[in-house]
């Protein structure tokens, strides 16, 4: 009986420690990406080359929400690197643009499908934008030409709504829209987004970004695709719908 009753002690001894574990596992995971801000409130660089860092993204439709958090690793002008994490930290998925060509990967079936930029980025985030875009609505800096003084400007199909300050506060490009809705500190750059299409709506939340670090050259080699299976877009949302 002793006997019995101290092996039902240490079972649930076992469990509270394995609860445990795994809510701390938790709760650092969390710390560790939703630490405040690294960037720099002070001047920003005459030239941006490189940005990176962390955020979170949220998408509800017809076909129900997901949320995930990701890194980013923008090279200007033309190589990124985005990736979406599920709440243990591992990679789910991920989009390499390097010049010519776009991947999106699942490194844990090593598989991967290969189509145009806008492609790639509108099956990640849920809308269709090219990576100049991309950059473009997280750094405030979009291509206008010649500059008017006045609170609604166009450019390249888009119109924008500025503050006083000339940062842009919102822009709509045929039914897709988006607000900027916080900044970082004084700067242009986009802390929390509000999005919306008829066939989506969300919330991209940057948590932490950094500018001009340096950039390791193999940060975007597609080499590895050599031991990776080319797969269609319909194979690749079948394994995604399965891991959900």
């Amino acid at each position: 009986m002793l006997t019995s009753v101290y092996s039902k002690e240490k079972a649930s001894s076992s469990i509270l420690q394995a609860s445990f574990f795994i809510l701390t596992s938790l709760t650092l995971f969390f710390l560790s990406h939703c630490r405040p801000s690294r960037v720099s409130l002070g001047p920003l660089p005459s030239k941006i080359e490189s940005i990176e860092g962390y955020g979170s993204i949220r998408i509800s439709g017809d076909q129900g929400s997901t949320r995930s958090k990701f890194s980013f690793l923008f090279n200007l002008p033309h190589q990124a690197r985005i990736s979406a994490y599920d709440l243990l930290g591992r990679t789910i998925s991920q989009i390499i643009i390097d010049e010519e060509k776009a991947v999106f990967t699942l490194p844990s079936k090593r598989v991967y499908w290969q189509g145009e930029e806008e492609e790639i980025i509108n099956n990640f985030i849920g809308f269709r934008m090219s990576l100049d875009e991309v950059v473009s609505l997280l750094s405030g800096k979009w291509s206008e030409g010649e500059k008017e003084v006045r609170k609604e400007r166009s450019s390249d199909g888009w119109s924008f709504e500025e503050d006083e300050a000339g940062r842009v506060l919102a822009g709509q490009r045929g039914e897709f829209r988006f607000e900027v809705r916080e900044f970082f500190s004084e700067t242009s750059f986009a802390r929390l987004v509000f999005f919306q299409h008829p066939l989506n709506k969300g919330r991209l939340r940057i948590l932490s970004i950094r500018l001009n670090q340096p950039v390791r050259k193999e940060s975007f080699s597609l080499s590895f695709l050599d031991n990776y299976k080319r797969k269609s877009w319909a194979e690749i949302e079948k394994m995604l719908n399965h891991e959900n």
